[in-house]
């Protein structure tokens, strides 16, 4: 059978947009059909179920209106008796649906532009989803392509297959494109919206560095290198760690490159950005060591618990180690993950004699001995009124000028200092109507229970509903500046796990949950269970 040319038009226009558009022949054809199928029903009435069918081989367009087999019509548009469907279909019956051919006719003007909105919507909704399908999963790549327009300090980007927009805050400062321009970017945000498929890029994102380093090193490529964390003051100074899977090669020397080809080339992509290349290494104090560089670092202390390292320095590497408004320890922060202070020795020292002062005074108070013996308590490493009250008696005679009946007076008074406190807080305990059980809960103090019930935890059930936070604090940490959250127990050296097991001791006390097996009884059955 010949093919008109009216039907061969149809097949070549539905190629042609399906071209252009990239996208699935299949999906132009049945929004073709659904366009034909709205100008129709706006000749044969609204309430009409037409149906239209394009051939995929020959471009042969059939209309049919679709009829629901009733036993009696209500709305003539789209039902149809049994013995009327019969005529169509012998074997016609009741909830069935006959398709009842329909002639060719012509669309008219407005019947006509109907059809070409549907189209055009059709079409654009499935441009809009296989953009979104394409770049979903590109979400961590590097991007290139033709700066479109500029609106207000943001960069619209044509990808060629999409368009993407780097917003002015995901610019590197002072960075400007006009239009022609090439751009390349990194897609970090792919999102569904109304209007289309929306690709962000940015210039500032930490992994675009790391991303182009990938690039320009085969290292990092083949997984030889592997970049461990990234730190970048966009346009002005950046930080990266990175390590060696094979101890034949440097990593720093392999970023770098012959005569810095590698490390330059980064450096021109991000307008000048200067960049430290540093070695990681999983000892948390080496690693906050190298992140300080250039700055040589004379000492590190380490405090897991608050999440917090300080650094002590030569007094003239202070400023190397700050840097300028303090983006050299900013940098080094955002690398390791830790916070950082900086201290000077001659702070150190300082701050170490003061503590030694307040450690003298402290005794020289509680235990009612002269300053000597204050120095002396001091010096040997006691910190506390507790330390010494319960320390051996031999520690004590064997300090030099002590014997034991002065180790044994002086663990007297320490003994009574701590009865006469302890009365105290009790008081205030009572005061504060904190009820007496909640000295049952092990691990909780008369003083514990004093600032619990500052912090309105007065019972039990109270304790038993804080969280491990409530009692320590927690510290959260946002775009690289930490903040300490207080805690109810703060002062009272307490690590996360001490404070989570005083919450379930009040858990156990208050009957929410049932107290663990010991490990011995537990052994003893897994034993027998075995036997």
């Amino acid at each position: 059978m010949a093919v008109s040319a009216n039907r061969l038009e149809l097949l070549q226009i539905a190629d042609a947009v399906a071209r252009e558009k990239s996208i699935d022949r299949q999906i132009v054809i049945d929004a073709m059909q659904d366009a034909i199928a709205k100008a129709a029903r706006s000749r044969y009435g609204a309430e009409t179920d037409v149906h239209a069918e394009i051939n995929t081989k020959s471009g042969e367009l059939r209309l049919a209106r679709h009829l629901q087999v009733v036993d009696l019509v209500e709305n003539g548009a789209v039902e149809i008796t049994v013995d009327e469907a019969k005529r169509h279909n012998p074997a016609a019956q009741v909830g069935d649906v006959i398709a009842d051919p329909l002639p060719p006719f012509d669309f008219g003007r407005i019947a006509a532009q109907s059809a070409k909105q549907v189209i055009v919507q059709k079409v654009r909704e499935a441009e809009r989803d296989r953009q979104y399908d394409e770049y979903k999963d590109r979400i961590g790549e590097i991007v290139n392509g033709a700066v479109k327009r500029v609106e207000y300090g943001n960069v619209f980007v044509d990808l060629g297959r999409g368009e993407a927009i780097i917003r002015r805050d995901e610019m590197i400062p002072r960075e400007t494109f006009k239009v022609g321009d090439r751009a390349r970017a990194y897609v970090y945000d792919v999102r569904r919206e109304p209007r289309g498929p929306q690709i962000f890029l940015s210039r500032t994102h930490p992994q675009f560095m790391a991303k182009l380093f990938g690039q320009e090193v085969p290292e990092i490529y083949d997984g030889i290198v592997e970049v461990k964390a990234v730190a970048r003051d966009p346009g002005s100074r950046a930080k990266i760690a990175v390590i060696s899977r094979d101890s034949s090669i440097d990593p720093v020397g392999a970023c770098v490159g012959m005569r810095g080809s590698r490390v330059q080339a980064v450096v021109g992509e991000l307008q000048g950005e200067k960049i430290d290349i540093i070695p990681w290494s999983p000892d948390v104090a080496t690693f906050v060591v190298n992140a300080l560089q250039p700055a040589e670092v004379a000492k590190v202390v380490l405090d897991e618990e608050a999440d917090k390292i300080e650094v002590v320095v030569p007094d003239e590497q202070l400023s190397l180690a700050i840097g300028r408004r303090g983006q050299n320890v900013r940098l080094a922060s955002q690398l390791t993950g830790w916070d950082i202070d900086i201290l000077t020795e001659a702070e150190e020292s300082e701050r170490r004699q003061k503590e030694f002062v307040q450690r003298t005074e402290l005794f020289m108070n509680a235990l009612n001995v002269d300053e000597t013996v204050g120095q002396l308590l001091a010096s040997e490493g006691f910190r506390s009124v507790e330390e010494v009250a319960y320390v051996e008696p031999s520690e004590l005679s064997s300090i030099e000028g002590f014997d034991e009946d002065t180790a044994a007076e002086i663990q007297n008074r320490a003994q009574e200092h701590l009865a006469a406190v302890e009365a105290e807080f009790d008081e205030k305990r009572k005061a504060l109507g904190v009820e007496d059980e909640l000295r049952d809960v092990e691990g909780v103090s008369t003083a514990m229970m004093v600032a619990l019930g500052e912090n309105d935890v007065k019972s039990v059930e109270d304790l038993a509903g804080c969280a491990t936070d409530d009692l320590v604090g927690w510290t959260e940490r946002k775009d690289g500046e930490t903040t300490r959250h207080s805690g109810y127990l703060d002062g009272f050296d307490l690590s996360r796990q001490d404070a989570e097991a005083i919450v379930m001791a009040a858990r156990v006390k208050a009957g929410w949950i049932e107290a663990p097996e010991p490990e011995a009884e537990a052994e003893t059955e897994a034993e027998e269970s075995q036997v």
